[in-house]
């Protein structure tokens, strides 16, 4: 099978109905993408409490944990997504998980130890109407241990604006195509959540405009494969990468990510 396909079969994410599929689908409207500053040395000591200790109880209150990784290019940062069904549904979840779940009040000592800062939050919702569907299978059991050898990459685009139809729509029709044809298709394309913080108790960044799209690779040399290759690309460089780097703020910002042990995006 080619790089290309088992890429794209790793983790499906496509639009669905809302609710909770009768075969144990996830629906997720909300995203958080969460950006962990941990001291220094103790990455991996919160990675096996949240793995062992943390993932089942925030799923029972109604979340979904998408995915946790470490940062290739920070030894400090831990990166992770969770997903909600609602605004509302996620102040429910956040409450019973935080204020009330008894697996935080035995772990937030140990897990807030290890961090420095976790206010680095972006909320956002599917780049198009409609919610993403996450496959109920995928994640390892609790006592693995050994990571996999794929790899994750999220590509942050900020604008100076809202992200409205037409940056969709660019996305879509130049850029979208030649990520396919170069071995790296999307999985999933996220924009800014304009909606009030629904539990200010954690907090999120405002007054962001962001687009960003996740990639899923077999290993590290796909990923690198696929650099080559679309640097390679006719008109990538000269024409579709300067039009993009002229709809932002600023330059893309890409997060080079390995999936943990448990991580269900992976």
């Amino acid at each position: 099978m080619s790089r290309i396909l088992r890429t794209a079969a790793v983790l499906p994410l496509v639009p669905g109905d809302a609710g909770r599929h009768p075969r144990g689908v996830t629906i997720v409207n909300v995203v958080e993408l969460r950006q962990y500053t941990l001291h220094p040395g103790k990455r991996d000591e919160l990675i096996e409490l949240f793995d062992r200790e943390l993932v089942e109880p925030q799923e029972s209150a109604g979340m979904a944990v998408l995915g946790q990784f470490r940062d290739e290019d920070d030894p400090d940062r831990f990166v992770w997504l969770r997903g909600f069904p609602s605004m509302a549904a996620r102040r429910e979840s956040l409450t019973a998980f935080y204020l009330h779940g008894d697996a935080w009040k035995a772990n937030r000592s140990a897990a807030n130890a290890t961090m420095k800062d976790s206010s680095d939050v972006l909320l956002l919702r599917p780049s198009r109407p409609g919610p993403l569907v996450l496959p109920g299978a995928g994640r390892p059991p609790i006592g693995v241990i050994t990571p996999p050898g794929s790899r994750v990459t999220i590509t942050l685009c900020h604008l100076g604006a809202a992200v409205d139809e037409d940056f969709v729509r660019f996305f879509e029709e130049k850029v979208h195509p030649v990520l396919a044809a170069t071995g790296a298709p999307p999985i999933a394309c996220l924009r800014t959540e304009r909606a009030a913080n629904t539990f200010p108790a954690l907090p999120v960044r405002t007054g962001e405009n962001t687009f960003l799209w996740l990639t899923v690779f077999a290993d590290a040399a796909h990923r690198e494969e696929h650099r080559r290759r679309l640097a390679e690309s006719p008109g990538w460089r000269a024409g579709i990468l300067p039009e993009l780097h002229g709809r932002l703020s600023a330059p893309p910002r890409h997060l080079r990510l390995t999936p943990t042990a448990r991580s269900r995006l992976r």
